[in-house]
């Protein structure tokens, strides 16, 4: 955590993710490169460079489909919530592991050509009014740029810098950065020789990502329908109606949408209940998924904590949120639409404590 924008310190957590992350792509790798050509039905074992070409290209596609995951994941089942502490470490990594497999591509199938190798890459097909046959290297080349730029601007200078509605649309292009690779996958390695396991990888893979968007959409929708509804029939001058204490689990919290820029986590800790923007003022990390420890929240994102009461992060640090009131109506939480200025302590309502 930072006052200002400088890189997060590094903790156990932090490495042992890392680790694990580091392990289980070389573990990949290893299986694919080592053990995957015993299962291989050719006549001529397949050359190095391509197995490593392949083994890369397989391994990226594979990471940035686990990184689209992990979002609606997270949301699905709060269990799912460490995986997103450093999810920006996985895309560094992924762009990494990218721009090996396009540097075995260069080097095996154009390293030769008597024109520049980069050159000869864009010009060796030049189809793009068809379908087969499409040059799906302009695809993969598209999606290892945004890959590129999605990892050199993760520091948080570039937060700063750019500010968070830029930014934060900026990182939303791995969506397309995803649609790239998986139109280069099928215009590309899916039309050589039938490969019936690596297809079905490819099919569930897609399926998944949109599967868990899908899913996560249609629960984010009903929730939202909810709340609009309760707020139509339920109000006391100018409070809205937030849900009902037995929704919220000790040492969490409830969502809840005020308007389609801005929502509000009601968090029940210690026998009490507070409410604060849903978002940091880091990265715009969503606290509601985070963890109470000592009357703060912790970030679910990169660690950056805030008390409950008045939305301050604990001293030396000078980060504020935006904090809300809070009415306790029987078991019936009302709120106070309106947001207190950063930093504005607010008087936590016992739970019990009837107005």
């Amino acid at each position: 955590m930072s006052v200002q924008y400088t890189p997060v310190i590094w903790n156990r957590n932090k490495i042992f993710y890392d680790a694990v992350l580091l392990i289980a792509v070389a573990l990949y790798l290893y299986i694919f490169i080592r053990v995957g050509p015993m299962f291989e039905d050719v006549t001529k074992p397949i050359d190095g460079a391509i197995l490593r070409m392949r083994a890369f290209g397989s391994c990226a596609f594979l990471m940035l489909t686990v990184i689209l995951c992990i979002g609606p994941l997270a949301r699905l089942d709060r269990r799912f919530l460490p995986l997103l502490y450093n999810r920006r470490h996985f895309g560094v990594m992924t762009a990494g592991i990218a721009a090996v497999h396009a540097n075995y591509v260069l080097t095996w199938y154009f390293n030769f050509s008597p024109t520049d190798r980069y050159v000869a890459l864009l010009n060796s097909n030049t189809n793009y009014g068809q379908l087969l046959g499409f040059p799906f290297e302009a695809l993969g080349i598209a999606a290892l740029i945004i890959l590129f730029v999605l990892a050199a601007t993760s520091h948080d200078f570039w937060l700063s810098f750019l500010g968070a509605p830029i930014w934060k649309a900026l990182h939303m292009s791995i969506y397309a950065a995803y649609t790239f690779v998986v139109l280069h996958v099928a215009l590309g390695a899916l039309q050589g020789p039938a490969d019936p396991i690596f297809t079905s990888v490819v099919a569930a893979s897609v399926v998944l990502v949109c599967g868990l968007h899908f899913a996560t959409g249609r629960m984010e929708a009903r929730r939202e329908r909810g709340e609009a509804t309760a707020k139509a029939s339920l109000q006391e001058a100018g409070w809205v109606v937030a849900g009902e204490l037995e929704e919220i689990d000790d040492d969490c919290a409830k969502v809840v949408t005020l308007t389609e820029d801005e929502r509000v986590a009601i968090f029940k800790y210690d026998g009490k209940l507070s409410a604060i923007t849903n978002a940091c003022a880091h990265q715009n990390g969503p606290l509601g998924e985070g963890k109470v420890l000592w009357g703060c929240i912790t970030c679910p994102w990169h660690g950056y904590q805030y008390n409950l009461a008045d939305g301050r992060a604990p001293e030396p640090f000078t980060e504020k949120i935006s904090t809300y009131r809070l009415k306790l109506i029987g078991s019936t939480v009302l709120l106070d639409p309106n947001p207190q200025p950063p930093g504005t302590y607010v008087e936590p309502v016992e739970i019990g404590e009837a107005a």
